[in-house]
């Protein structure tokens, strides 16, 4: 039998309220989260915030094999604008422990150097040139160790707007992640972009968005933190995110990198019952209908 073609769904401890960013919620341990991953039907999982997983490449393969879990590859908020500062050493490190977990992806965002996602600084000529270059760079790099490096356009980091956007396709030739939910809440339409550079696009976070809350970020009503306690983020296909569109088109142009399915959440404590997992099954099986399978 031929194995299966196009697209592959994964997850992400982020619908699981694991997040780097300090004081966010109560923190899932990674048996329940990683054991909930196969109950609701993933197979694949990015890595989730240092901490979260061993740190050691070989314990972090082992830990997601025994959960019958493979790895996708890890979101990484980097400095790419600070003068003086390289970042490639530290993106050299990190790609040194993919290959004990067959990882290929590498998610960069650029990091504001703040602490989370409610603010970031206004970035001049010379900052945007020197951020490029590092793109370039660290893209260049990971090819030579067989891992497709992309950038993740994000709310509060250096490239949240469509205007960011536009700036990194002109001026780098990474790869993006095209993550539906930031986009939409940053101000571009992720299916428009998808059809302008669909060439571009190498790896996908699929999120939904309550756009009624998107725009209270937007307009400084809502910091993007208290959006996501206000449930902005909902399960895929119950937002206004136009799903179909970015499917279609990427279908249309033979997309077969990683869906990885993301609700970002906060929890204020344990959840009890269901808790996360029964948002991230309905995207699960939302997904599946979508792409037809």
């Amino acid at each position: 039998m031929n194995a299966p073609t196009g697209p592959r769904i994964a997850g992400a401890p982020i619908s699981w309220g694991v997040c780097e960013v300090p004081g966010w919620g109560f923190q899932l341990d990674p048996e329940r989260v990683l054991a909930e991953m196969r109950e609701v039907g993933l197979s694949a999982t990015e890595f989730g915030p240092d901490g979260f997983l061993p740190d050691a490449p070989a314990d972090k393969a082992a830990t997601l094999e025994a959960h019958g879990l493979s790895a996708v590859g890890g979101f990484t908020p980097t400095l790419l604008h600070v003068p003086g500062h390289d970042p490639l050493p530290g993106v050299e490190a990190l790609l040194a422990g993919y290959d004990a977990a067959h990882a290929g992806t590498l998610v960069l965002s650029a990091d504001s150097g703040g602490t989370g996602y409610d603010s970031r600084p206004e970035l001049d000529g010379a900052g945007w040139a020197l951020l490029l270059s590092h793109l370039d760079r660290i893209a260049e790099y990971a090819a030579t160790r067989g891992v497709v490096a992309v950038l993740h356009p994000h709310v509060g980091t250096m490239v949240e707007t469509g205007d960011d956007v536009t700036r990194v396709l002109e001026g780098s030739s990474i790869a993006l992640c095209l993550d539906t939910g930031h986009l939409l809440i940053g101000g571009t339409d992720p299916a428009e972009l998808t059809r302008q550079a669909p060439e571009r696009v190498a790896h996908t976070h699929l999120k939904d968005v309550d756009l009624g809350l998107a725009r209270q970020v937007q307009d400084g009503r809502l910091t993007y933190t208290e959006a996501v306690g206000a449930g902005m983020y909902r399960p895929l296909g119950e937002g206004d995110v136009d799903l179909e569109g970015v499917l279609t088109t990427l279908d249309a142009h033979g997309y077969d990198g990683w869906h990885v399915l993301e609700q970002d959440t906060i929890l204020h404590g344990p959840p009890t019952g269901v808790g996360p997992a029964g948002d991230v099954h309905t995207s699960v099986q939302n997904l599946r209908k979508a792409l037809g399978r």
